[in-house]
């Protein structure tokens, strides 16, 4: 997920060069992500056959919910994305409120998309847990040294590795697809109907990332044209993938679809043969390598910002300037993602716990978004009326994250007592800071996401 904090400020006037099809392909590359290769297994392994109800549900709650972004973006081109329309809706401690939701998704997500590469490489060459955690501390080890010494990944190789991505699908699916069996949907809800909603919370990985390309608003030669065309088209071309994938993988590997940690593996041997797993091993490596490498990048730039903000320790903000390697952040960023490994090494949890937390965080971006969407969009149109069946869509959605909610809640009472007591200590340092509350903390920096 790409979050770009600015401070507030009336937008420009939009003067950029990306096209409706460029927009596609940025939204299709910014939602299809690491997810696919291992949440139909996990969402299996929850609710059976009735999955497939649960990524239905989710495509559906798509589509208000990328029109309201779309709109956001339309009409507020600017590239803060959530972040601004929160400070215009609400205040900068809304803005800081999403800017620490995105640093705290990083240390669940991070871990989970290294967790789900270590399964491709080892069902292709074996080794068990040991080469699944190895693979998933040398990710780590890559990924940190790179950032460290200030590599990145461009933007047109992240759009090739996700293209790689939705090639590798839609073979895999028309590869397998022949062995399907309509008895696999047989018992369709082994786990009871209400398991879907559990695997609908898992699922929100996958579906997470319709704010991103409104970072990038200004930069459309006509957003208000070019944004709601590339989001309808993505909706179609990211739905239909997601749905097409997990019906094969309940109907080609039946009851044990749940049970495999590289379901496109077991697909693509079916498919082709044995060898095809050491493809798949190949293509999630590169995958997970470049959107850990963005995700932990933008992130390790959004501590280094929100900390000379005021919004984190400033000790994090050196770093925080364009061009600058933000080290201290993303020492923090590294430390905190191999903690949540070591909590799933430790106590063999398996990676849902990991993906229920950043979750927690996405939704209450999103419920954030959506209600700034509801004081910023001209009331009762037929985008406001959009915006209200989001955010009743979001609030679904949090209900079906339970206890994991846990995780945003905590952070946001994190945020708010850290905000107040800067403030104080900024009151109290100096003399004329009761006339300067209106430049409370304004988190600024970006973050990408793992499209889940």
């Amino acid at each position: 997920m790409t979050l770009t904090e600015t401070k507030a400020a009336p937008a420009a006037t939009p003067t950029g060069h990306l096209s409706t099809v460029q927009g596609i392909a940025l939204y299709v590359g910014a939602v299809l992500g690491t997810g696919v290769i291992a949440l139909p297994a996990l969402a299996a392994r929850v609710a059976g056959p009735a999955s497939l109800l649960a990524w239905l549900g989710l495509v559906l709650a798509s589509i208000p919910l990328a029109a309201t972004f779309a709109a956001l973006g339309a009409r507020h081109p600017d590239s803060g994305g959530v972040s601004t329309y929160a400070r215009r809706a609400f205040g900068p401690r809304a803005a800081a409120l999403v800017g620490w939701w995105f640093y705290a998704a990083t240390p669940a997500g991070a871990p989970a998309a290294a967790l789900f590469t270590g399964g491709y490489v080892e069902a292709a060459f074996g080794g068990g847990r040991v080469t699944v955690y190895a693979t998933a501390v040398g990710l780590f080890a890559a990924v940190g040294l790179a950032n460290y010494f200030g590599v990145r990944v461009s933007g047109r190789m992240q759009l090739i590795l996700a293209g790689v991505l939705l090639t590798l699908l839609l073979v895999t699916a028309i590869a397998a697809l022949p062995h399907a069996k309509l008895s696999n949907l047989t018992p369709f809800a082994p786990h009871g109907w209400f398991a879907v909603f559990p695997a609908a919370a898992l699922l929100v990985w996958s579906f997470a990332g319709w704010e991103a390309v409104t970072h990038l608003a200004a930069e459309f030669r006509n957003p208000a044209r070019a944004l709601p065309r590339a989001t309808a088209a993505a909706i179609v071309i990211v739905g239909g993938v997601y749905l097409l994938i997990a019906a094969t993988v309940v109907l080609v590997l039946g009851a044990a679809a749940g049970a495999n940690e590289a379901p496109l593996s077991e697909l693509l041997e079916v498919g082709f043969g044995g060898p095809a797993k050491a493809a798949a091993a190949v293509v999630a490596v590169l995958l997970t390598l470049g959107v850990m490498n963005t995700y932990t990048a933008g992130s390790a730039k959004l501590g280094a910002a929100l900390g000379r903000d005021g919004a984190l320790p400033a000790w994090l903000a050196r770093g925080s300037q364009s061009g600058e390697v933000p080290r201290r952040s993303l020492f923090v960023t590294i430390a905190l993602g191999l903690g949540g490994f070591g909590i799933v090494a430790a106590t063999g949890v398996g990676t849902a716990p990991l993906v229920l937390a950043t979750t927690g965080c996405f939704v209450a971006v999103y419920a954030v978004g959506a209600a700034a969407a509801l004081r910023l969009l001209p009331r009762r149109t037929g985008v406001w009326w959009t915006a209200v069946v989001a955010l009743a869509t979001v609030l679904g959605l949090s209900l079906t994250t339970g206890l994991y909610l846990a995780w945003p809640l905590l952070v946001a009472l994190a945020a708010l007592l850290y905000v107040r007591r800067a403030a104080n200590r900024r009151r109290e340092s100096t003399p004329d800071a009761g006339r300067e509350v209106a430049t409370e903390p304004q988190p600024s920096g970006e973050t990408a996401r793992v499209s889940a």
